[in-house]
């Protein structure tokens, strides 16, 4: 409260337009980790004061995610979500001088607060992608090494393209009401990994194993 002067307080109310009995909620931090926990409070919030309504379907596109990120724990830049998003149209220009600021052809659907979906126009022309791999902090050996494949095909000719995946059993899920996954799938599994219905993970035959060409090279543990 010592930092929450009569002026400033004066002055969140009016941007705020907060009137008496209301609540304003601060979060501090990183713009990622405040607004998680915010998203988090709300969810809850809205839960808790029954203002989410389940039977009410909300969609939301959400885009223009940046191609780059910091890494919390090392400092480098990384990629946000997959090293093969191509950058937004005109975005190329900021690639050296700010790359932190470049956005993706990246997006998502949202429904009620959950991830529907997920996808990307991926990157098409060889030189740029080997260019993001040089910014990730990879050689061109380890570049060929791990991605020559890839490149290859590239430098063949590849049109633009992209495309998107839904997750069906979370559309399952908000059709039911259900709020687990694991209410709406055929085998959920359960803390230990294990599928109690099918029982797997469980031991193999060594006749199946034979017919695969595979081979146990140390004794499984006991399940």
């Amino acid at each position: 409260m010592k930092f929450l002067t009569p002026e400033l307080i004066a002055e969140l109310t009016r941007v705020t337009d907060a009137a008496a009995g209301d609540a304003l909620l601060f979060v501090a931090g990183s713009d990622a980790l405040a607004s998680d926990v915010a998203g988090r409070l709300r969810l809850e919030i809205g839960e808790r004061l029954g203002l989410r309504d389940p039977r009410q379907f909300a969609f939301c596109w959400v885009y223009h995610f940046p191609l780059f990120e910091r890494d919390a724990q090392t400092g480098e830049i990384t990629f946000s979500h997959h090293p093969f998003t191509a950058p937004g149209p005109g975005q190329e220009a900021l690639f050296d001088s700010d790359p932190l600021a470049v956005r993706a052809q990246h997006y998502d659907l949202v429904l009620n607060g959950y991830e529907l979906g997920s996808g990307s126009i991926r990157n098409h022309q060889e030189a740029f992608q080997r260019k993001v791999f040089h910014r990730l902090g990879l050689d061109d050996a380890t570049i060929d090494d791990r991605f020559g494949f890839f490149m290859e095909a590239l430098r063949f000719g590849a049109p633009p393209h992209g495309g998107m995946a839904l997750g069906l059993d979370r559309i399952v899920m908000l059709a039911c009401g259900e709020s687990s996954i694991r209410d709406v799938i055929a085998f959920p599994k359960n803390q230990m990994a294990r599928d109690v219905m099918m029982d797997a993970p469980s031991s193999v035959p060594v006749g199946a194993l034979r017919d695969l060409g595979l081979a146990l090279t140390i004794k499984p543990p006991a399940l």
